[in-house]
């Protein structure tokens, strides 16, 4: 009987062919769902953010290295060298090369410490406090225009996260 059943059905559809498996969908931006995918796209915007700020900096030859040891006089005041160099994190030799075109350039300039004349203090001149001041004054313009554009509560989350990244780098 069941041959005869089977025999009076329509045959069944020949089964199509197995697709590939399908890749699962990419996170989208921002959502990311491990600790290293998430350290990894908040390291990429930082950086693609601090990379665009540079590019905002009063007409000048200087590089992004001078330009950083001259906001520290600007910022701190009269520094050592070996001061700046510790500031920012690299060999005093390779500060000393950055003063030196610093002050070449007449934006710092040497002054003996008046309470140890061996002690060499940098103090910025008022053309280094000049590309310093017009330097913050185009990104914080810049910067300023794209919170604009956001939401307020687009501006709180930032506002939040400017106080995390704080505890990030004071690490």
């Amino acid at each position: 009987m069941t041959d005869l059943l089977a025999s009076a059905a329509p045959a069944a559809p020949a089964p199509a062919p197995a697709a590939p498996p399908a890749t699962p969908p990419a996170p989208a931006r921002g959502r990311r769902t491990t600790l290293a995918e998430q350290s990894t796209e908040l390291r990429l915007a930082v950086m693609r953010l601090a990379r665009r700020l540079r590019q905002e900096r009063a007409e000048t030859e200087l590089s992004g290295s001078q330009y950083s040891a001259l906001a520290w006089t600007v910022s701190e005041g009269q520094l050592t060298p070996g001061r700046l160099a510790e500031l920012e994190r690299v060999t005093p030799p390779s500060m000393n090369r950055t003063v030196n075109c610093l002050v070449d350039a007449g934006h710092l300039v040497r002054t003996a410490d008046a309470g140890d004349g061996r002690k060499v203090l940098l103090r910025a001149t008022e053309s280094g406090e000049a590309i310093v001041r017009e330097t913050r004054r185009r990104r914080d313009a810049w910067l300023a225009k794209r919170f604009a554009a956001l939401t307020p509560d687009e501006r709180e989350t930032l506002a939040k996260a400017t106080m995390i990244l704080g505890r990030l780098t004071d690490q």
